[in-house]
């Protein structure tokens, strides 16, 4: 049902029925292209059916589906025609059409040809979670989601929402799991990776169906290569590839996802599968946002800009708690230790020693770049271990 996601964190105060926007999407259900349209949009049955709902609420999991037309009109058909064009003009004129000619040409030749031109059709399913304060829609293109956002946002009154954003960059934290050779919790690093340099070469390398913890990964990643795609795989129910964007595509929800239905309710069941899919996703995704150091918080950033343009305080806070502060996780301190004898600042190195969760012993190493004790994670997945961590 869901094979790529772009992935929408809801507003706290946007409220909505499923009776309320099924209304606002009848404003723009789809129409086929009219003879001279080159793109239409617009909302249809989820299930298919025809005069069907537009909004399917399974388990307070609401699903809608667009359809997109488009006439196919290749570039070499109208620049044909736009020649053919030209020709009888420098025959009644003598001269050739100049640029500005040509373009006006061009726009002629389009009109002409676009009713004989064929169309195609392409759908994009959307999945609203109020519950989760997610929007997700299932597109392999940035650009695409960003189309179907802008429609819902004229659609449907009071809807605001953003692209979720993590507190580390999915590239530094791929990076970071490559070089460790261990995932986060609950995650396993799959066969299929790809590294790109950051210099103006670009220069690409990519693993398919490739053991990826070999020493000749972790020397691309030294060298400067940053991954934009890494295959994974969630609790052995979803396999997917994570990119640089934060976008999961490939998805594929294994057999374990489908475990205990039989054959004809899984090819059948509309209800089922989108209880199934949502469902896992709905805990695959809080998981791959805490594993990548949880989201960023758009609200505290904008406090923090205002609080920087607003007079200083006549007196500054006290600082924050030190590596000898009882405060937060009572492992604190004994990771502290590991990372200052060991001198690396590793995720891995401490979730082994204290025999901890990944994400417990990512969240120790948050806490150690907030109180200045190590370097925030490079793009090779690495830190530093700053000098006044380091006893003297």
């Amino acid at each position: 049902m869901f094979k790529n996601l772009s992935i929408y964190r809801l507003a706290t105060d946007w409220l909505a029925s499923a009776s309320l926007i099924e209304d606002a999407l009848a404003k723009t259900v789809f129409m086929a292209c009219g003879p001279t349209q080159k793109q239409s949009a617009g909302w249809v049955p989820p299930r298919g059916e025809e005069h069907g709902v537009l909004v399917e609420s399974i388990g307070g999991e609401m699903l809608l589906k667009l359809l997109v037309e488009t006439r196919v009109l290749p570039s070499s058909v109208v620049k044909e025609r736009v020649d053919l064009l030209a020709e009888k003009i420098e025959e009644l004129t003598g001269r050739k059409p100049g640029k500005k000619a040509r373009k006006d040409l061009a726009e002629l030749a389009t009109l002409e040809l676009l009713p004989q031109a064929f169309t195609k059709r392409s759908q994009v399913l959307v999945w609203i979670s109020p519950a989760k304060r997610l929007l997700v829609i299932d597109s392999p293109s940035a650009a695409r989601a960003e189309e179907v956002v802008s429609l819902l946002v004229k659609t449907l009154d009071g809807l605001t929402l953003h692209l979720i954003q993590t507190a580390e960059s999915p590239a530094a934290c791929m990076a970071a799991w490559l070089m460790d050779g261990v995932a986060p919790e609950g995650f396993t690093i799959d066969r299929e990776l790809e590294l790109k340099s950051e210099d103006e070469m670009k220069s690409t390398v990519r693993y398919g169906r490739h053991a990826l913890d070999i020493e000749e990964v972790r020397q691309h990643l030294a060298g400067g290569k940053s991954p934009t795609r890494l295959a994974l795989t969630y609790k052995d129910r979803v396999s997917f590839v994570l990119s640089d964007s934060l976008q999961v595509r490939k998805i594929n929800f294994l057999d374990l996802a489908f475990e205990g239905r039989d054959k004809a309710e899984k090819d059948e069941a509309f209800d089922a599968d989108a209880a199934i899919a949502t469902g896992e996703l709905g805990a695959l995704i809080p998981a791959l946002i805490e594993a990548m150091g949880g989201e960023h918080d758009f609200l505290a950033a904008g406090a923090m800009l205002a609080n920087a343009a607003a007079p200083a305080p006549a007196a500054m806070p006290a600082p924050a708690p030190l590596a000898g502060s009882d405060e937060g996780d009572p492992v604190y301190d004994n990771a502290v230790k590991i990372v200052i004898a060991h001198k690396r600042a590793s995720i891995s190195l401490v979730q082994r020693h204290l025999q901890i969760g990944y994400n417990r012993a990512a969240r120790l190493l948050y806490r150690m770049e907030k109180e200045g004790l190590v370097s925030p994670m490079k793009s090779d997945g690495g830190r530093e271990l700053l000098r006044k961590a380091v006893p003297a």
